[in-house]
């Protein structure tokens, strides 16, 4: 096929919105664009700390992304590092050894619970879920223990974990031995450790994010690892959204003082710059492949760009103490989001939950979130969906948000809240949010 100078795009070249959905509908997703054109979604063009920039140079404030940005935007620290990487060397031959590699994995051993010393780097969280699962097999686990609501990824892996069936109906056979228990119930993952928990793993969140910010009860997490100790069972965390700060802990496993067997990372690990994710996993779990490292391999994974960025984002968030400065933002935020929510549309509101800067809002209808969304787009404020609850829309913001971001996501959520009231008024029975 030769390359046509009037259709391909040139390298720098900033299109128009108009073309943009064009090229979504021809070689992307035509649902993709339709969603875009609904939303009214500009062009995303540049970006820099708490703020994202549309083909206008409007800003945008981010309290989205999937909860990656807990840096925000391209953080100076992280930036120069890769930047210092990609000009000396990007991609590695995998014969050699490379020093940025080690130096990530034993600054990443060095924050995971103790006795998780041994990291692989993965190119997206999904794999490091594959290689959580395959590190169970080799462990004798064949079979799975999940929780409904959970979200672990869409490969095929990852999917025959995740607890939504709308996503694993059309790729059916998935792996088999999979069983789900509802999350947060202690005593239903007690019963199916019941069959077989030596021949068992378990894979859970601390907080399910995708599955609308939900908090299980308190030492659930706890429970959950004493079980499995005492049945045998492997047990593998995933704390892909919710480590690093997310939670205003290091780890979600840290609030009740687990250690995992398997800690699955990435998100946040990426420093908002290169796609990066990792298994960290005891001596035990990871001998196979210590024995053997070609069990598992990948070109990619681990090279020298993405390994510069981890120790630099672990590094980050250690020096300005993001860990506590998420903590202390996301009460703040909380309650805020609650004061305003239950002064103007409390009926539309069943909760604000969360912990750190993990935050979600559940409205009472799917319908009711989307507009949400959209109000706060409108706002612009940057908001993210959760796929497997339709009904809660999250805040995932920077721990980098200052008094002026502040001041700007309160007003967005307050002329939100007014835009749903007006749109939905108070029923007749004057019916309140649990």
């Amino acid at each position: 096929m030769s390359w046509d100078a009037a259709v391909a795009p040139r390298i720098g070249e900033t299109a128009d919105r108009a073309t943009v959905l064009a090229r979504y509908r021809a070689h992307v997703s035509t649902s993709l664009a339709t969603i875009a054109e609904i939303l009214g979604a500009p062009l995303e063009v540049r970006s820099l700390g708490t703020r994202v920039y549309d083909e206008h140079d409007t800003p945008y404030l981010d309290c989205g992304g999937y909860g990656v940005f807990l840096l925000g935007h391209r953080h100076p620290a992280v930036v120069d590092v890769v930047r210092r990487q990609l000009d000396t060397h990007t991609l590695a031959t995998k014969l050699f050894l490379t020093p940025q590699l080690a130096d990530a994995a034993q600054t990443l051993a060095s924050i995971a619970p103790p006795g998780l010393d041994h990291v692989v780097l993965t190119n997206s969280g999904a794999e490091a879920t594959e290689l959580g699962l395959k590190l169970a097999r080799l462990a004798g686990r064949t079979r799975v223990v999940a929780t409904t609501g959970g979200f672990h990824g869409k490969t095929l892996g990852a999917l025959s974990v995740t607890g939504r069936e709308a996503y694993r109906a059309p790729f059916q056979p998935l792996l088999p031995g999979v069983e789900f228990v509802p999350f947060g119930d202690a005593e239903a993952l007690a019963a199916a450790l019941s069959r077989d928990g030596s021949g068992t793993a378990v894979i859970l969140e601390p907080v399910q994010g995708e599955g609308g910010v939900v908090i299980p009860p308190a030492r659930y997490v706890s429970e959950a690892r004493r079980l499995c100790t005492a049945a045998g069972a492997l047990l593998v965390l995933d704390e892909i959204q919710t480590g690093l700060g997310r939670l205003g802990t290091w780890w979600g496993a840290d609030a009740e003082g687990v250690r995992p067997d398997i800690l699955l990372s990435g998100k946040v690990l990426s420093g908002g710059v290169i796609p990066v994710g990792a298994v960290i996993a005891t001596s035990e779990v990871f001998a196979p492949l210590d024995a053997d490292p070609l069990l598992h391999s990948s070109t990619y994974g681990g090279n020298p760009l993405a390994a510069a960025a981890v120790t630099a984002t672990i590094r980050t968030i250690r020096d300005e103490d993001l860990v506590t400065r998420s903590a202390e933002l996301g009460d703040r935020i909380k309650a805020d989001a609650s004061e305003i929510l239950g002064e103007h549309c409390p009926w539309l509101v069943r909760e604000v939950r969360g912990r750190g800067l993990l935050i979600g809002l559940d409205f009472t209808e799917a319908s009711v979130a989307a507009e949400f969304l959209m109000a706060m787009l409108e706002q612009h404020v940057v908001m993210s969906y959760s796929l497997n609850t339709h009904s809660v829309v999250r805040l995932t913001p920077p721990a980098t948000l200052d008094e002026d971001d502040l001041a700007w996501l309160s007003t967005a959520m307050r002329a939100s809240a007014v835009d749903l009231a007006r749109l939905h008024p108070r029923p007749a029975s004057g019916r309140r949010a649990a």
